[in-house]
């Protein structure tokens, strides 16, 4: 089945957020590093989204949805710079694709697709972060995002342990 990626309205947000509590619980249980550490809560996912949707209603926050035979199969979004002086950035953030479905270029997918999605909206620099050695880093770097430097003791991930972030940016 085809992958469909679209851009999740306002309207239609609230019936996403269990899909997306369970795909944010799911990279969360995969130990990414996705600001939460296990196990996460139904409630703690909820809440994350339902900041989100204030940010997408807000229109400060544009989130895009990959779907496949009616499932959810990935999300990421793109952080509107709302400042005078950053007017042409945004932040890719929360690229996550199911266990299930990851090595099938979803999350390329969703990445081209974030980045149309700036260039409509007039981004020229895209920044986001990543944790150092993740599997993601060779994702962004592939798609040509450059590495600014890394941060160390930035994340801390299960087990307790302070790691070290990497921030890209790509310039359209």
């Amino acid at each position: 089945m085809p992958v469909t990626i679209h851009r999740v309205t306002a309207r239609e947000f609230p019936q996403h957020i269990s899909a997306l509590t369970e795909l944010l619980r799911d990279a969360v249980d995969a130990e990414a590093s996705v600001g939460f550490l296990p196990p996460l809560t139904t409630a703690e996912g909820q809440e994350f989204w339902e900041g989100v949707g204030t940010g997408v209603a807000a229109g400060t926050t544009l989130l895009l949805v990959a779907e496949e035979a009616g499932q959810l199969v990935g999300t990421v979004q793109l952080v509107l710079a709302t400042k005078p002086n950053g007017l042409h950035r945004a932040e890719v953030s929360k690229l996550l694709v199911p266990t299930r479905a990851q090595r099938r270029g979803i999350g390329r997918q969703l990445m081209l697709a974030v980045e149309e999605v700036a260039r409509q909206h007039n981004r020229s620099t895209l920044v986001l972060d990543t944790l150092q050695g993740a599997g993601s880093e060779l994702l962004y770097q592939s798609l040509g995002y450059t590495a600014a430097g890394a941060i160390p003791a930035f994340a801390r991930v299960p087990g307790g342990a302070l790691e070290a972030t990497v921030v890209y940016y790509k310039l359209l």
